[in-house]
């Protein structure tokens, strides 16, 4: 197991008491991620996206958030 460096970037308090923390994430290898951790109540779920997925979904919230939370489709 690699040790890593962790920056937090950003907490969001979210609906339903759920809060997301955000999180850039090196690895010795060099290897970096952004860390998302979603925790409701006392579960956590943790998900390490590299930056070309990053910013695919960060287009596709984008957008969504744009349309007034709708999808594009519908």
């Amino acid at each position: 197991m690699s040790a890593e460096e962790k920056i937090r970037i950003a907490v969001i308090e979210a609906p339903y008491r759920r809060e997301i923390w955000l999180d850039d994430v090196q690895f010795d290898s060099g290897m970096r991620l952004l860390r998302i951790t979603i925790k409701e109540g006392r579960r956590f779920t943790q998900l390490d996206l590299d930056s070309d997925t990053a910013e695919r979904w960060a287009q596709i919230m984008r957008d969504w958030a744009g349309n007034g939370g709708k999808s594009p489709a519908g």
